[in-house]
């Protein structure tokens, strides 16, 4: 970002004190700049990956890993973490930025680190416990938080988009949950977001992995701000009548076979890519995704994240299988529902995930002071 620009917005900031009026400037002249800005992109491997920066009452965060998608590692979510606790508590801070740095806003968790240490138990489990807990604490920030999204904005990414009071959104802004395509499910809090999203287009985007662009979040509640707004008439979301018959459904199964029975008819051409999608996405992690969005419809926030980390930790502890990245076992029938429910039970109450309760306790519950690092 452009330093002129910062300096800009925090002298509209001290003269004016108004949010949104801050927030409508700051996009107006951030949307001419940014093309120009990201046209060439350097990255020094020493540089931080997470930039915190201090101007006058605005607080500037910078996601730096534009060559990596500004993908979401355990130096990140620990870096992210401190800030936001700083600025929290911080009087002078009165408003928090975030954007990435690059072509995306953020591609998620940085699934090489997940992937690499998925033959050594529980070696994600920190940054897993770290991210969830983070994740309560954007949710529910004491201060206005304001996420930049210009390009990729997918999975745990988007958790740091979705929640915040406002969020920019532009006409390259591409969002999607696509966990359930690569064995995993829907985590950061989307069983949460999801499932309040109108009718069922939660379990559509869960199951489907469809990408929304700017326009259509905004339409859909997961963004604040585009501009212009208008949303092509092929859109999904315009589609939310047979998104609903279909994905209302209690099981994948029956949820594909409505999907097809409405391919079959004139003008539903556009399914077919979704039902590709659906065919080729790990069985058992689309039946994870749908329990954990239906869910959603019951829990707080707090009860989705709790759970989020349960199932992320059941499935990287191969409860289910031995091997979930290679669709084991490889048919929707051949899915064991028993071990399916197994990833959503309680673990003790001492290895929950621990939510703070009220203001006084609010960030406590670190993982330093869980038994899984003392522990170790």
């Amino acid at each position: 970002m452009p330093k002129v620009l910062l300096l800009f917005l925090v002298d509209w900031y001290h003269v004016f004190r108004v949010r949104n009026m801050v927030f409508l400037l700051f996009y107006l002249f951030w949307i001419k700049l940014i093309d120009i800005q990201m046209a060439q992109v350097a990255e020094n491997p020493n540089e931080e990956v997470v930039l915190g920066e201090e101007i006058g009452h605005v607080r500037v965060i910078t996601l730096n890993q534009a060559r990596r998608l500004n993908v979401i590692s355990s130096d990140v979510v620990a870096l992210l973490a401190k800030l936001l606790e700083k600025w929290e508590k911080d009087d002078e801070a009165e408003l928090i930025l975030i954007k990435g740095s690059g072509r995306a806003f953020s591609a998620g968790g940085d699934l090489k680190m997940f992937y690499d240490g998925r033959t050594s138990k529980d070696s994600n489990l920190e940054v897993v416990y770290r991210m969830y807990w983070l994740c309560y604490h954007i949710h529910t920030y004491k201060k206005p938080e304001v996420a930049l999204v210009h390009g990729i904005s997918m999975g745990g990414g988007a958790s740091l988009m979705a929640p915040m009071k406002f969020s920019v959104v532009t006409e390259k802004t591409v969002f999607a949950t696509p966990e359930a395509s690569i064995g995993f499910h829907t985590d950061c809090g989307f069983s949460y977001m999801l499932s309040r999203l109108p009718g069922y287009l939660g379990e559509f985007l869960g199951l489907t992995g469809a990408r929304l662009n700017g326009a259509e979040l905004v339409a859909a509640g997961l963004a604040t701000h585009f501009v212009p707004s208008e949303i092509d008439e092929n859109s999904v979301l315009n589609k939310k009548t047979i998104i609903d018959e279909c994905f209302s459904k209690d099981s994948v199964e029956a949820i594909i076979t409505s999907f097809e029975a409405e391919a079959s008819k004139e003008g539903n051409g556009w399914i077919l890519t979704f039902l590709k999608g659906l065919k080729r996405s790990s069985p058992t992690a689309l039946k994870i995704t749908l329990h954990s969005i239906h869910e959603g419809r019951k829990q707080t926030l707090s009860e989705c994240l709790k759970k989020e980390f349960r199932i992320t930790m059941n499935i990287l502890r191969s409860v289910i299988s031995p091997d979930v990245y290679e669709w084991d076992p490889p048919t929707l029938e051949s899915v064991d529902a028993e071990k399916v429910n197994q990833v959503f039970q309680p673990f003790e109450q001492d290895f929950e995930l621990k939510i703070p309760t009220g203001d006084d306790s609010r960030w406590e519950g670190k993982y330093e002071d869980s038994p899984y690092a003392t522990s170790k």
